[in-house]
C-alpha cells in the first residue's frame, strides 16, 4: 500500500519541528486542497499524510508555515521573513510506493528529498 509521510527538521536549534503547519494539495487545473495538518513531537505527522487509495499518481505541492513556527520559538525574524512559507512541489510515479518528503529548515535555508 503506497503512503506519503514527511519530517521536518529544526537545523537552526538542532531538533524536530513540532507544531508546523502544513497543507497538501494534488495539483492540476485547479489545485484542490486535501490536508491540512500540524507536525507533532517528533515532527511528523501522527498518521501518513496520504495512504491507499487516497495516493494516486501525479504532482503535489506541501507548503510548511515556517516562519510562524520560528517565531513562537522565539527567533526573531524580519517584518517579511526570509522564509514564511516553504513550498515542495514534488511528483507520486507509483501510488503503490512509500514517499517520504524530509523538510530540514532553519529561518534563513531550507532542503528537501526523497526520503525512505
Amino acid at each position: 500500500m503506497g503512503k506519503l509521510t514527511t519530517h521536518v527538521l529544526d537545523t537552526a536549534h538542532g531538533c524536530p519541528a513540532a507544531g508546523i503547519a502544513l497543507r497538501l494539495y494534488k495539483c492540476g487545473k485547479k489545485d484542490t486542497l486535501l490536508v491540512k495538518t500540524k507536525t507533532n513531537a517528533d515532527g511528523r505527522c501522527d498518521a501518513p499524510i496520504l495512504a491507499g487509495k487516497d495516493l494516486k499518481a501525479g504532482t503535489y505541492r506541501l507548503e510548511f508555515d515556517v516562519a510562524a513556527y520560528f517565531k513562537a520559538k522565539g527567533v526573531k525574524l524580519a517584518k517579511t521573513p526570509f522564509l514564511g512559507t516553504v513550498v515542495i512541489n514534488f511528483g507520486i510515479a507509483d501510488a503503490g510506493a512509500h514517499y517520504h518528503v524530509p523538510l530540514l529548515v532553519s529561518p534563513f535555508g531550507y532542503s528537501t528529498y526523497r526520503g525512505s
